[in-house]
């Protein structure tokens, strides 16, 4: 949806689009400004070009992926509404509306998922656009990390409040280990970062 339009809807008093929509979108435009600098780094800076084009198409799908995700996210927990809203009248409903609301809960930590993934990956080329890329540009890439960073901490929080309603252990510490291996991964680009973020 148009700009304008999410907007709106985010700050209306419905549970969707929420943070989760407003993640993707920070990675979506995280992403535009990659490819910008990139185009901006042509005649100046250190980048080679086979860095610039590799770099600018994988900034090209992850923002088309991500401007997926802002509505994929809203419909993910609109899931969740869903379920809660089946009916609870006999054991059987019951029975059926919990597992619905569990299946739920687990398909709403896809979309976070790739946020967070795709998020670490725009944070690494911000790094290195802030070091190789055109350095009359260097505010323009350090707000693409931050936006990066942003979109990946929302992505975080979606999990982790997704997590505390499912009942299945397995699955809760399997995503668990998946959150510590993604926080190390920012962590160590973090350190490499030579500018402010």
């Amino acid at each position: 949806m148009e700009i304008k339009r999410f907007l709106e809807k985010l700050s209306s008093d419905t549970p969707t689009p929420g943070g989760g929509s407003a993640s993707a979108l920070a990675g979506a435009l995280s992403a535009s400004l990659v490819e910008m600098v990139v185009g901006l780094s042509k005649r100046k800076g250190e980048l080679k070009p086979h860095e610039r084009k590799e770099i600018k198409q994988k900034a090209s799908a992850i923002k088309r992926r991500l401007l997926r995700a802002v509505d994929e996210d809203a419909e993910s927990y609109d899931g969740v509404i869903r379920a809660f809203r089946l009916p609870k009248d006999t054991e059987r409903q019951r029975h059926y509306r919990s597992k619905k609301i569990q299946e739920a809960y687990k398909k709403a930590t896809v979309i976070p998922r790739c946020v967070c993934e795709n998020a670490l990956n725009l944070l690494e080329y911000s790094r290195i656009l802030s070091l190789k890329g055109n350095p009359n540009a260097l505010s323009d890439i350090g707000v693409a990390g931050f936006l990066a960073d942003t979109a990946f901490r929302g992505g975080l929080l979606n999990i982790e409040i997704n997590l505390k309603s499912i009942k299945d252990r397995a699955f809760v510490q399997e995503m668990k280990f998946l959150i510590k291996r993604l926080k190390r991964e920012r962590n160590e680009i973090r350190k490499k970062w030579k500018g402010t973020i």
